[in-house]
Parts: structure tokens; sequence; C-alpha cells
């Protein structure tokens, strides 16, 4: 499980950590906080920056000012976090299946 979230966090970073929706992350795993806090944080993460790419797109789109690459860079960077999150969900579906199918 540790392994999971250790990889959760390397992906945070190397998707741009350091904004203000990836510091609730690091903050609640590292402190000794749940697992579904981290989770619910890292999943906030994302969702927010899904949302600040949109609305760069959104801005492009209308002509105000935003720039092509600075858009295409937060839509890959939203696109990556997101598939970083559909990775670590199939790694604890699969856990949790190795879990449920372990003899008693």
């Amino acid at each position: 499980m540790n392994t999971t979230l250790s990889a959760l966090h390397a992906a945070a970073r190397s998707a741009g950590a350091g904004e203000a929706g990836d510091v609730t992350v690091a903050g609640a795993a590292g402190s000794g906080g749940d697992f579904a806090a981290a989770l619910k944080g890292a999943l906030d993460a994302v969702s927010a920056r899904q949302d600040h790419a949109a609305q760069l797109a959104k801005g492009f789109e209308l002509g105000d000012g935003t720039d092509l690459p600075e858009v295409m860079i937060n839509m890959q960077k939203a696109r990556l976090a997101f598939q970083t999150t559909m990775q670590v969900r199939n790694k604890l579906v699969a856990a949790y299946q190795d879990i449920m199918n372990m003899p008693l």
C-alpha cells in the first residue's frame, strides 16, 4: 500500500506538483492522515487541474489573450494527472481483488 501511495506522490511531483491542489495531498499523507483523506485530496487536485485546463482552453477559444502553448501544456498535465489517477485506481482494485481471493 505504501508503494502505491509513494507512486502517487511521485506521479504528482512529475506532473507539476507544487501548485495549490497538490499541497493537500502531501500534507494529508505526510502528517499521518488516513488514506481516504489522501485519496480525496488527490482526486480534488486532478479535478482542479482539469478545470484549470478547461478554463484556459475556453479563454483561448474566446480570444482572451491566452497563448496556445500554455493551453496545450496545461491540457497535457491534466491528461497525465487523470491517467495516473486511473492507474492508481486500477492498482487498488487489483490489490483488493487479490486480498479477497486469498484463502482463509
